[in-house]
């Protein structure tokens, strides 16, 4: 009778204990999101009894949804942050690829000064600078124009855009760009034909730019609290402070507040996850 003395396989401790804290730690992120979002379909008597139960066909309510929507101008507010975040974003990946591009291309004087300029940005908050920035806002006559939001969010979001977005073209092969240049292309056209083997870059970058600019609530504060340019967080204050006591109505006020970007975040969530570990497997 032969024996087997091979190990008996199993599942490590290690593994199972890394997998229980980050389900913990996924639970702790998603559970008060799911309970905002469920709570918010359901009737104030239905929210105290139960608030961790899914809306039923007796406790299913849109009250605070028709609350929200009667009673403000939460639209107003989504069209105002569509735009500010759109444009911003649009404006950050067109400067940001092309300076990164440059940077890590070209060997010029000041290179490496203008890379540690945009490094600096990261370091600094931006919030250091905002009474000049409502100084110079003021002597432009952008003052509660989204305009100055845009131009604020711009510059904001420019130096992390353009660290990331370096550090994917120099990784770049070379030769791709070289072999356009033989084939007569301008440096214009080489810029183009980098830009689809950085994607999973863009995309982290979109990311990490479109989730701060759509939550702010500093700069609408103090730069565009009129209520024809607020946005979608400092309109969302500003109807949770009227209706404190209106528990439908908070819900879904916060649940439209996030709704967006939660979308925006699981739609990309592929490439941006791309993109954080291009790095470490190249």
């Amino acid at each position: 009778m032969s024996s087997d003395n091979r190990p008996s396989a199993g599942v490590p401790i290690g593994a199972v204990g890394k997998h229980a804290v980050l389900i913990f730690f996924t639970a702790l992120s998603i559970v008060p999101v799911l309970m905002i979002l469920v709570n918010s379909f359901k009737s104030r008597r239905a929210i105290f009894s139960d608030p961790v139960a899914f809306p039923g066909p007796e406790t299913f309510s849109l009250i605070g949804y028709h609350t929200v929507f009667v009673r403000s101008n939460f639209m107003d507010y989504y069209v105002n942050s569509l735009t500010v975040t759109v444009v911003s974003l649009v404006l950050i990946l067109i400067l940001a690829t092309m300076i990164a591009f440059a940077l890590a291309e070209y060997e010029f004087t000041g290179n490496k000064l203008l890379a540690m300029f945009f490094l600096l940005g990261i370091i600094l908050p931006v919030r250091l600078g905002s009474v000049s920035m409502l100084q110079l806002m003021v002597s432009l006559k952008l003052v509660n124009t989204l305009a100055a939001l845009i131009c604020v969010y711009t510059a904001m979001g420019m130096p992390l855009a353009v660290f990331i977005l370096t550090q994917f073209m120099r990784q770049v092969p070379r030769e791709i760009k070289d072999a356009a240049r033989i084939d007569g292309a301008n440096e214009y056209r080489v810029f183009l034909l980098t830009l689809p083997t950085i994607r999973p870059a863009i995309a982290t970058v979109a990311i990490l730019t479109m989730i701060p600019v759509w939550n702010d609530l500093w700069f609408p504060l103090i730069l565009a609290p009129a209520p024809e340019t607020q946005t979608v967080t400092l309109g969302a204050a500003s109807f949770l402070g009227q209706f404190l006591s209106d528990w439908n109505a908070v819900l879904a006020a916060l649940s439209l507040s996030a709704g967006p970007i939660l979308a925006l975040y699981l739609i990309f969530s592929r490439q941006f996850l791309s993109g954080l570990t291009a790095g470490a497997v190249k």
